[in-house]
């Protein structure tokens, strides 16, 4: 089994601690229709340190804001780092990653992606890594706004099984390292990491360019984002940000 029953409540926090942090909905303590069925999910929560009560809403404290920060810089690194192997033509050794800037728009991208030839390598790679691929199936589900709190019973949709069976599924049926071998994947992870730091190079350039022409008004150009991500050439690399514990059950 991939994905534990601490898997389920984490990621559920995790999208809870979003709504709070940087959306508009409050979580009542009484009368909280549609919210009644995380009533489970905050009562451990407050239980343990991680939301505080303020009147009648729950509000995060800064035990839970400093989990919501540590989830939020492996999210971070998850699409620099992580998303570059999700399309990947293993016969060829070549990603579609490297074409990215050909394309003018989403659709023109979806459609050269969509190819058959692409296979998803991200849970290889976590997997490679010791990293718990759960998290990075959730991590996809976030960036495809798969958690949609902004439509009607979402909250249904968080607390039943259905979206951690398919994020099971999805590990469960994902290529292995073992059905690469591990050379191979130690060059395909050097590969994604060397394409990566091109692309960093690429948009940092970019920024720069926009700041150039942008008469004089400042623009924000992210200057240490190419070093930080450079000891990842070291296949084998996973950044101390994905060894800190989240929650802890």
């Amino acid at each position: 089994m991939f994905i534990t029953d601490d898997n389920k409540k984490t990621f559920k926090a995790i999208i809870i601690l979003n709504e709070m942090i940087n959306g508009t909905h409050k979580f009542r303590t009484v009368d909280n229709g549609d919210d009644s069925i995380l009533e489970p999910l905050f009562i451990e929560l407050l239980s343990k340190g991680y939301v505080q009560t303020t009147g009648i809403n729950y509000e995060p404290t800064a035990k839970g804001q400093d989990v919501f920060n540590i989830f939020m810089k492996r999210y971070t690194e998850y699409l620099k780092v992580y998303d570059i192997f999700s399309f990947v033509d293993l016969e060829k050794g070549e990603f579609a990653f490297s074409r990215y800037f050909d394309f003018d728009s989403d659709d023109a991208w979806a459609d050269f992606t969509n190819d058959e030839r692409f296979d998803d390598l991200r849970i290889a790679v976590a997997l490679f890594k010791k990293i718990d691929p759960a998290e990075i199936v959730f991590m996809s589900f976030i960036n495809e706004t798969r958690f949609d709190t902004a439509s009607a019973g979402w909250q249904m949709d968080l607390v039943s099984d259905n979206l951690w069976k398919e994020i099971e599924d999805i590990c469960a049926t994902a290529i292995k390292p073992q059905e690469v071998g591990e050379d191979a994947m130690v060059d395909m992870i050097g590969q994604g990491s060397e394409l990566m730091i091109k692309l960093l190079e690429e948009e940092k350039n970019q920024q720069q360019d926009d700041q150039n022409n942008n008469n004089g008004t400042e623009t924000i150009v992210e200057e240490e984002t190419v070093e930080y991500y450079e000891p990842y050439y070291d296949p084998y690399y996973v950044s101390p940000v994905w060894l800190l514990p989240l929650f802890l059950w």
